[in-house]
């Protein structure tokens, strides 16, 4: 029996640790057992051994599993614990930085306002009795028109309607962003400056020398002298123009105009939006002679037949450069140009004046138009009658 439950190697065992509890037992009682009693006393023995073991080794299993559960769960609530400080402390860190970036600031605007209240006040602080100031500005745009030269463009605003222009914006001074919304205008005002003028060299003399002409011939009153501050004249102290023109689109960082009065590559300071809620005064005055209209009236602007051919033949040079998109356009515009008599007072008064010629009783007249030379006559009745056009190789064609 004992081979079969414990082994040949465990039979040796238990024969072994029998028979020595055999003797033990006999010794401790005094009583003589038999060995096969012993044997079967030595198995319950071990057996309740056995059970007292695995209760044991259970009781020390779970044991072990109980206290890796609870290191377990404070671990996990150190470890959440640790989480949530370190998350409070970086909140703390970026809420203790944005409060310093917000003084930063602060501090730096309040500088910029100090720094521009003191130049104000040194600007404005008058270095002796005598007004001495300057302000430092600068072109934001400069005018594209097909008005090539002076002579030609219109004394005003809106009289020609098919007089263009195209505004560049320099990009480095204006973003693209500042002309969003202009669209939505009808017109726009435009402030710029008299970059031909032929005197802008007074501008840089002393007042004492500067001999400033108080008073101005005027177109409309037959070249009768007028304050210059009741004129439009170009020619001012501070040559600087405002002109009204319409708003016909905005194309990335350039506006394109219509009705304009401004020459070619006129430098431009800056535009405002025409409103008419304020901007157009109703029972606004005038002198009488600004209301004379007459005296700078064509009768007619007629073209000889051989005009129109001309000017197809030329065209091809000019289709892709030119503000307008045909050859019938372009020959409306020669007339809406001329419909208007836009010699000086000089040449009216028939003394030869900038580049014209005389043959025989009629002066011809140049008007140049995006690079073209227009030439023509007024007759006695003051008829306008358009001759011929070249390609005028000195002045540049607008892009």
């Amino acid at each position: 029996m004992t081979g079969s439950v414990f082994g040949p190697l465990a039979e040796q065992n238990y024969m072994f640790w029998s028979s020595k509890f055999h003797i033990v037992y006999t010794l401790q009682n005094g009583n003589e057992v038999s060995p096969r009693f012993c044997s079967w006393l030595f198995i319950v023995l071990m057996a309740s051994s056995t059970e007292i073991s695995k209760w044991l080794n259970l009781s020390i299993t779970l044991t072990f599993a109980t206290v890796s559960a609870s290191a377990a769960i404070s671990v996990y609530f150190w470890s959440k614990r640790r989480a949530t400080d370190l998350k409070d402390n970086i909140i703390k860190e970026l809420q203790n930085s944005l409060k310093k970036s917000v003084g930063k600031c602060a501090a730096e605007r309040q500088g910029r306002i100090r720094a521009q209240q003191d130049l104000r006040k040194a600007m404005l602080q008058p270095k002796t009795d005598k007004l001495e100031m300057s302000y430092p500005m600068a072109p934001i745009a400069i005018i594209r028109s097909c008005f090539s030269t002076r002579n030609g463009t219109p004394r005003q605003p809106l009289v020609v309607p098919l007089a263009r222009a195209r505004l560049m914006f320099d990009t480095a001074r204006v973003p693209p962003a500042s002309l969003e919304g202009l669209e939505e205008y009808s017109h726009c005002w435009i402030i710029y400056v008299f970059h031909l003028n032929t005197d802008l060299d007074k501008l840089w003399k002393h007042p004492s020398r500067s001999k400033l002409k108080a008073k101005v011939r005027v177109p409309r009153m037959k070249g009768e002298k007028m304050g210059l501050f009741a004129t439009r004249s170009p020619h001012r102290p501070c040559p600087i123009g405002l002109t009204v023109a319409k708003v016909e689109s905005v194309q990335g960082t350039s506006v394109l105009l219509s009705g304009v009065d401004l020459v070619d590559g006129t430098p431009v300071l800056d535009i405002k939006p025409y409103l008419p809620y304020c901007d157009s005064i109703k029972g606004a005055l005038v002198p009488d002679w600004v209301k004379v209209d007459d005296l700078l009236a064509v009768a007619s602007v007629d073209f000889t037949d051989d005009f129109f051919a001309t000017l197809t033949g030329i065209w091809p040079a000019m289709d892709s450069k030119s503000l307008y998109t045909s050859v019938e356009e372009f020959q409306r515009l020669i007339k809406q140009v001329l419909s208007w008599d836009i010699r000086s007072v000089s040449q009216r008064s028939q003394d030869d004046e900038g580049p014209s010629q005389v043959s025989g009783n009629n002066t011809i007249y140049h008007l140049n138009l995006e690079g073209l030379d227009i030439t023509y006559r007024i007759t006695s009745n003051a008829n306008v009658l358009v001759e011929d056009v070249t390609l005028s190789p000195n002045t540049n064609i607008p892009p």
